[in-house]
């Protein structure tokens, strides 16, 4: 099998769409169960049935990253998934950050998922004296108004919101004046930030609003 040459040249020349860069985490996941499951290559259609995907959008999504396989013979499991981790930046720990401990807040603490994809939630903050000074899920729980300084102190790199929508915009501030770029934000919030910070958002209601268009 063929590995990808000049991946960050393309990547430079030919900026990835947004689109493909979130469905690679869903290649990442294919392959991964391919590879538990002991197989060693696998073709684009095989991965296109399990994403409801055509071939054809596989590939093309694949070759803004390099050349990957050869016709006829497939992908090698092992050696795409390796890549693609690396691409994602899924071959180093990330550090995360949780603002809000209400019930959200400590579910999202106490999931287990997180670790095994390298994302390591080392610290929480809330506003409530109620709350700050506690240990949940093994984490003190701090103010935020520590935040700036424990980002730096922890090497923080995520930030996870899970606060209510009246207070998520000033959360997702303080955030990004204390250097996170990355923010996951589970508020039904569209937030304003400065280019540069990216922000992902989680609404169950948008999605289940969505599902009921094929069962109404």
């Amino acid at each position: 099998m063929t590995t990808p040459n000049n991946t960050d040249n393309l990547s430079s020349e030919f900026p990835v769409p947004e689109v493909v860069i979130q469905r690679l985490p869903l290649y990442v996941r294919v392959l991964t169960q391919y590879s538990s499951a002991g197989e060693e290559v696998i073709s684009s259609e095989q991965l296109g049935s399990r994403l409801q995907m055509t071939p054809a959008q596989i590939r093309k999504d694949l070759s803004y990253f390099g050349r990957f396989g050869k016709q006829g013979r497939g992908y090698d499991v092992a050696m795409l998934e390796h890549q693609l981790r690396e691409i994602l930046g899924l071959d180093r720990t990330w550090n995360a950050a949780v603002i809000g401990m209400g019930r959200l807040g400590r579910a999202v603490v106490s999931y287990p998922g997180f670790a095994p994809e390298g994302f390591k939630i080392c610290a929480a903050f809330d506003t409530s004296n109620a709350i700050v000074g506690k240990t949940i899920s093994g984490l003190h729980v701090q103010s935020i108004s520590q935040l700036t300084e424990s980002v730096k102190e922890l090497d923080i790199k995520i930030g996870i919101v899970t606060v209510p929508i009246d207070h998520a915009q000033e959360v997702i501030d303080a955030l990004v004046e204390a250097g996170i770029k990355s923010i996951l934000n589970y508020a039904p919030l569209s937030p304003k930030v400065p280019e540069g910070v990216m922000v992902r958002g989680i609404d169950p209601v948008l999605s289940l609003q969505s599902m009921t268009y094929y069962i109404r």
